[in-house]
């Protein structure tokens, strides 16, 4: 009997395998600058080798890979990676955080010129593609067939690792399929990256606390506002900012984002004609974010908004009100004039006054001479700060200088020079004007790494963009706005939710630093040969080269070279 049923088991059970379909579930690496796109524009780029990255001691390092099947549905898919070993060293599986890159809506740049600024109210004229952009949060996903799904992985090496070459495993399973796995590598040089808070890069990203009330439906500046904000701005810490986006008046911007800035200095007109401030708001919000890290710098906006109405309560009334003024004007020096001596009162009291910046944005020389002496006559040691056109009149007052990129050109490399000297900060900007390089949801992500050797190769202190959170009405779903290409008023999305790019951003910072500590260490022994291959490498990083072979071939070389060192 026994012998009839083996006999049986091996007559049937190969016609049982062979009957059984091969599963067409795959995992396999991508690189970072590629991203998933559904429904034309860039295609991803599958890497054929393993994941081996050279990292340094206190370096964040960023790999993608790829689930996908053709063929079925993947159920209830989740993410694991073991620990990195390196003989008796390991880097823990607790400092490597997985994480599924989720779509959202985006269209498409416009081709046919440069710039992108403008109306897109009309969404049938932009296209209409799927982007995966968001580093979700959450534990399992179910895959479509013939979906791609990207994974992000992100590996913060430890300040204390000891050097040398780990291994381990990424594993990916679904309740309907075989587990898949890639190997991990990683060579840890023997090099340390200091935490991102004493990093030289400046990092200026404009945050929007407004945005984070409407979308969370709480109520603006209440305890559940804060803890809504908390894993927002955490990431931003992290990433290195340095700058506070504080305003000191209503509507500095006339409204162009979703949710309008409000002002968080009430200003009380009374019935004799002077005047009382509140700095109730304004003070809990930078307090909250000195206690985040992000507290080398308070910059607050504006003088000089664009639409030159400014907004008061007037006592006898108590109702809210309006006047519009040039700068310049009795009006204008009345109202300003008299909340200058005493917000500096208040900051001097607070001990923040040396950190803390008057800021313009894209304001006309006549406008900011009119406001500099104002502010000279009446606080001479009040710091400025300006984003926008260079102009030379005016250059080396401003403490804390940020051009466009577009307009590098107008910028001597004489008053760049001079203002280091000086120890002004000096950085630039990107924005709705330029397509390329970019940070919106559909730019090649190594745009975004590009940036911070772009600092580097031209003598930039760092990089402003105007808006780090100003989110549509619902980010998670569709990034696209009424004005510029989808992703230009946000870079990170809600609920402590990053995005490929921003990593990529941050991935751009840390080479920026590991070439200033590096080029300061041949300074110091003379090493004249690896400074000369050095320059040799940041030659390839110009506004002309990006824009005629993209980021990627600057970047291959460059990285290649810090690996070796």
């Amino acid at each position: 009997m026994r012998n009839i049923l083996t006999l049986a088991i091996a007559v049937v059970l190969p016609v049982l395998m062979a009957a059984q379909p091969q599963s067409s579930f795959r995992l396999d690496w991508a690189a970072t600058g590629s991203h998933c796109v559904i429904g034309g524009g860039p295609s991803l780029e599958f890497q054929k080798k393993a994941f081996n990255h050279v990292a340094w001691r206190g370096e964040k390092v960023f790999a993608q890979a790829v689930v996908s099947s053709e063929e079925e549905e993947l159920k209830d898919v989740r993410l694991s990676v073991s620990d990195l070993r390196n003989g008796k060293s390991l880097i823990g599986a607790e400092n490597i955080r997985l994480q599924f890159v989720s779509y959202v809506v985006s269209d498409l740049l416009d081709t046919t010129k440069y710039g992108q600024c403008g109306s897109r109210e009309d969404k049938s004229k932009w296209g209409e593609v799927l982007v995966a952009d968001v580093l979700d949060i959450n534990d399992s996903m179910t895959v479509p067939a013939g979906r791609k799904q990207p994974v992000w992985m992100t590996v913060s090496v430890p300040s204390d690792a000891r050097p040398g070459k780990y291994s381990g495993k990424l594993t990916v399973t679904s309740s309907n399929a075989k587990a898949r796995s890639l190997n991990v590598e990683l060579t840890v040089a023997d090099h340390v990256l200091p935490p991102a808070r004493d990093w030289a890069f400046h990092l200026d990203l404009w945050q929007n606390p407004y945005s984070v009330a409407r979308y969370e439906n709480v109520p603006l500046w209440s305890e559940a506002h804060f803890e809504a904000m908390r894993p927002v701005m955490r990431m931003l810490a992290e990433a290195g900012q340095k700058s506070v986006t504080a305003t000191i008046m209503s509507r500095p911007w006339n409204g162009q984002t979703e949710d309008a800035f409000g002002s968080m200095v009430t200003k009380i007109r009374r019935i004799d004609g002077t005047w009382l401030y509140d700095y109730t708001i304004f003070d809990r919000w930078v307090e909250f974010m000195f206690s985040l890290g992000i507290d080398k710098q308070i910059n607050c906006y504006s003088m000089i908004p664009w639409a030159l109405q400014f907004d008061y309560i007037d006592q006898a009334t108590s109702s809210p009100a309006t006047f519009q003024a040039a700068p310049g004007s009795e009006e204008y020096n009345e109202y300003w004039g008299a909340f200058i001596a005493d917000f500096a009162r208040h900051l001097k009291a607070k001990g923040w006054f040396e950190k803390t910046m008057i800021a313009m944005d894209e304001r006309p020389l006549e406008s900011m001479q009119a406001v500099l002496g104002l502010i000279r006559k009446v606080e001479p040691a009040f710091k400025i700060s300006l984003a926008g056109n260079y102009h030379e009149p005016v250059i080396y007052d401003i403490v804390d200088f940020s051009e466009t990129f577009s307009g590098k050109q107008e910028f001597p490399e004489s008053a760049k020079a001079k203002r280091k000297e000086l120890g002004l900060t000096t950085t630039f900007y990107t924005c709705c004007a330029e397509a390329h390089p970019n940070m919106f949801v559909i730019s090649n992500p190594d745009e975004a790494a590009w940036l911070g050797w772009f600092a580097q190769a031209e003598g930039y202190d760092g990089y402003l963009r105007w808006a780090y959170n100003s989110w549509t009405i619902d980010p998670l779903t569709d990034a696209r706005f009424r004005t510029w290409p989808a992703g230009d008023c946000f870079v990170v999305y809600p609920g402590g939710r990053g995005s490929v790019r921003f990593s990529k951003l941050v991935e751009g910072i840390q080479d920026f630093e590991k070439v200033r500590i590096l080029r300061s260490r041949w300074q110091e022994t003379g090493n004249e040969a690896k400074l000369g291959q050095l320059t040799g490498i940041l030659k390839s990083f110009t506004s002309e080269t990006v824009l005629a072979e993209g980021p990627a071939k600057a970047l291959a070389a460059a990285k290649s070279f810090l690996d070796r060192q």
